[in-house]
């Protein structure tokens, strides 16, 4: 809709202005926050032994500082045998000798306070481990027992109980159920896990797993936590019975099988589990916060996880899934705000994390990208690095400038891009064994970090070899060589950064200028600041109006190109008066 009649549009977008969002000036920091998403086997590794740790944390939360967010996210580093990289916790309340201890936890907490950083930390409600306590109670315990009711255990169908109880699929390849074998030595039980074998399903229609994680959120929030970012939180409730299911083991709409009619998705009785949480959270102040890890389509069902008494904030995997399709970009922006404003609720923004390859090397095709978990291999098409890292560049400078949440995940404030030379015997996500090796997974998005160029293994740590082998172009991306050259991808974070602070955006608004949306370009208002986006081949004329930043600054160098927007490349521009 053209509604040029509730703004007045600045002479220079000289055209349609469509007004889709205004100002936000409701409380809590979350709504326009930028929070920091750190893997911490992948991180820094401070005690030699090859894998990242807390005290690697909190020797670098400085850099985190100094780059300006406002928060950081923990992935789990919970106790666990580690099989799917820590998602398969066996103890909620301890922290994996493999990171450190609790006093390393609290450590980190008090760096984190003195740098006025908060901290978000990882929930894995879903499922556990096969090594937690409470499965190995129910494994020793009988049929139909309380132990066993923490899960969800059937009988098999088939004449010998031989046949699995529905046709449900794991995420990571193969039956979502295994058969135990009873302790008396027979064929017994089969349990659900929509992961991997080792990560047993909680059956969250038994009241004490609703206490359990009761106490779980209740020991993190007494420690100081800002709040939790809850794992497939979606899934908890399961539809009563069981019914088959021939749609995609991830619950996402296919032919026939639209995702809401998916049976261990988004069932309504989950409303009501965050609702408890939100009031266990409100206890604690009004600035603790839940975010949703739910992926459920089509959008505006999003907006039913963060109405004002369930979660403050909720993970936007359309925006995430829309690349640089610059019509489907302002469609997802669009339906976002639209849904989330109708319930109060920022929208977030994001591009990479430790599930999908990374932005830097999905941009860098220009055809088909490869498929989310499915990782790139040797034997793969190759992406254009130079060409990624451009695009990338843009991107994030197109996100940054969105009113709401942003949220960034470690090492993409220097280009990185996913390791892809990584040995088979050296892979260790679940989805390469399960598959038989068909889908790689996401190992080379979670390859460990540079911090020092001229260091053994880029600065990662200075002892054993990293747990995954880091590509040879890490050292020369590293945040020490970066923070050395202006015009590099971590020095272009920290300008947009600093900015879109100094400028309010998170708290600001957004017009599209209908005149600048093409099918090469996008551009959009945000307060007094305009944010055009070129990823046509050829480059752009300027919309007026005085340049505060720009993804490249090659453009620059010659006075036409300070005209003009290139190939692959963003621009914030000022329109305010003075």
């Amino acid at each position: 809709m053209s509604v040029d009649s509730m703004i007045e549009a600045p002479a220079a977008t000289a055209g349609p202005v469509t007004l889709v969002h205004a100002a936000d000036e409701a409380p809590g920091w979350w709504r326009s926050a930028v929070i920091y998403q750190v893997y911490p086997r992948s991180f820094r590794d401070l005690n030699g032994d090859g894998i990242g740790d807390l005290a690697g944390i909190t020797a670098e939360l400085p850099q985190l500082a100094r780059l300006d967010v406002d928060a950081v996210w923990l992935s789990p580093f919970y106790r666990s045998p580690q099989k799917d990289a820590g998602y398969d916790v066996s103890d909620y309340c301890d922290v994996d000798p493999l990171f450190g201890s609790l006093a390393d936890f609290d450590a980190m907490m008090a760096q984190a306070t003195r740098l006025d950083l908060r901290v978000i930390v990882d929930l894995v409600p879903n499922h556990c481990s096969d090594q937690h306590a409470a499965f190995q109670k129910a494994l020793a315990a009988p049929a139909g027992s309380r132990e066993r009711d923490m899960f969800i255990f059937r009988d098999g169908r088939g004449t010998f109980g031989e046949v699995p109880p529905n046709n449900w699929q794991s995420h990571f390849g193969g039956p979502a159920w295994t058969r135990i074998t009873e302790p008396d030595g027979t064929a017994g039980q089969w349990y659900l896990h929509l992961f991997d074998a080792s990560q047993p399903d909680f059956n969250w229609d038994n009241r004490a797993v609703h206490d359990e994680f009761e106490r779980v959120l209740r020991f993190w929030l007494d420690r100081g936590v800002a709040g939790f970012r809850v794992d497939v939180a979606h899934a908890l409730v399961k539809a009563p019975g069981l019914p088959e299911w021939g749609g995609r083991a991830d619950g996402g709409s296919s032919d026939g099988y639209p995702g809401h009619e998916a049976p261990m998705f988004g069932q309504p009785a989950l409303h009501d589990i965050y609702r408890e949480w939100r009031r266990i959270l409100a206890e604690y102040g009004p600035d603790r916060i839940l975010c949703a890890e739910a992926n459920v389509d089509p959008l505006p069902r999003l907006a039913d996880w963060v109405r004002p008494d369930e979660m403050h904030q909720a993970f936007n995997f359309p925006y995430l899934h829309a690349g640089l399709d610059v019509r489907r970009l302002r469609c997802v922006i669009t339906d976002s705000l639209v849904a989330l404003d109708a319930v109060g609720a920022p929208s977030t923004w994001v591009l990479s994390n430790h599930d999908v390859v990374r932005h830097a090397t999905r941009f860098g095709y220009n055809g088909p990208t490869p498929r989310d978990g499915d990782g790139i291999g040797i034997f793969d098409h190759q992406p254009d690095l130079e060409l990624g890292r451009t695009r990338a560049a843009a991107a994030s400078m197109f996100m940054l400038g969105l009113p709401g949440g942003a949220y960034l995940y470690q090492g993409e404030e220097l280009g990185l891009p996913d390791g892809i030379d990584i040995p088979d015997d050296q892979r260790q996500d679940p989805t390469f064994a399960r598959t038989g090796g068909e889908r790689l997974g996401r190992d080379g998005c979670r390859v460990p970090l540079p911090w020092r160029s001229a260091e053994l293994y880029a600065g990662f740590g200075s002892g054993q070899a990293p747990w995954l082998p880091q590509p040879a172009s890490f050292s020369e991306l590293a945040r020490d060589a970066q923070t050395e050259q202006p015009s590099s991808h971590l020095n272009l974070y920290r300008r947009m950064l600093a900015m879109r602070r100094d400028l309010d955006l998170g708290r600001g608004s957004l017009a599209w200028l209908d005149g600048w949306c093409t099918d090469r370009s996008l551009a959009f208002l945000n307060g007094s600041t305009l944010v055009v986006m070129n990823v046509g081949w050829d480059s752009m004329d300027l919309p007026s109006g005085r340049v505060l930043l720009r993804s490249s600054r090659a453009a620059e160098e010659t006075h036409e190109g300070a005209h003009r927007l290139g190939s692959g490349e963003t621009v914030w521009l000022s329109l305010s008066a003075e």
